[in-house]
């Protein structure tokens, strides 16, 4: 088990243990399982786990075909799972758009301040102008009964229909960049072209998450699968590491969404 644990984080140790129990209740049970949300990294790890597992399968659905945040639904060999074995729903955000402003961030600050827990909902999206996002089926009751504001604003939730799901106005650009580590101070100050010492700036400023956690640490290592968000200048995922120049410097291959805003 130690092995198994040495190519992941200290801080990972808790969620492999937790998908380790949902891989062994399939394979025992011979029934399927659904998980929460999981985010790219958590879904990385998941995908390295299941190899161990030869009796167990895995598909993820977030809603839409290029959702971050998915569900996964492990089963066995002989089960076929349908778009409906997800229990996703879309919620749509009313609200006055003549008058008022929504953000990724006021919404999900408005949902996790009622109590609800992050790993029940999915990605939150825009076409500029609506917003919506996705949520598990069984919290939709105190969801369209429990949020009437979001901040100062006035809303109103209602269920939507797939057909009517948007299309997300941000997409992510591939970029390639070469840093001498994969400290987060490090990246972050070759793709959005600042100093190290500004990186290490908004980082203490609490300004960057990675994987939705806050961090105050500009020597976190990065890895695979990686989303670190940059208040004011947007997110990067690393999506693979690509090996070393002549230089002994790391090659990565990024998505960048929002760069430089």
């Amino acid at each position: 088990m130690e092995n198994l644990y040495q190519h992941f984080r200290e801080n990972e140790k808790q969620f492999i243990d937790q998908v380790l129990d949902w891989l062994h209740q399939v394979e025992s049970h011979y029934a399927p399982y659904l998980s929460p949300f999981l985010d790219p990294r958590e879904q990385y790890i998941v995908e390295s786990l299941l190899g161990q597992f030869p009796e167990v399968e895995s598909k993820g659905y977030g809603g839409y075909e290029a959702a971050e945040r998915k569900r996964l639904f492990f089963y066995p060999p002989y089960f076929e799972p349908q778009q409906d074995d997800f229990q996703i729903e879309i919620v749509e955000v009313r609200y006055p758009k003549k008058f008022a402003e929504l953000s990724h961030g006021k919404i999900l600050g408005t949902l996790m301040g009622a109590g609800i827990k992050r790993e029940t909902i999915g990605d939150i999206i825009t076409d500029g102008d609506r917003w919506q996002f996705i949520t598990e089926t069984s919290i939709m009751p105190f969801l369209l009964t429990s949020v009437e504001k979001i901040g100062n604003i006035a809303v109103q939730l209602e269920e939507t229909p797939y057909t009517d799901i948007l299309i997300p106005k941000d997409t992510w650009e591939e970029h390639s960049e070469i840093v001498s580590s994969l400290r987060l101070d490090t990246v972050l100050s070759g793709v959005f072209n600042v100093s190290r010492q500004r990186s290490k700036e908004l980082i203490a400023a609490g300004k960057v998450k990675v994987n939705w956690n806050e961090t105050d640490r500009p020597d976190v290592v990065l890895d695979i699968y990686d989303i670190i968000s940059i208040r004011g200048y947007g997110r990067i995922r690393v999506q693979s590491i690509e090996g070393k120049t002549k230089k002994e410097k790391i090659r990565l291959n990024l998505g960048v969404l929002d760069r430089n805003k």
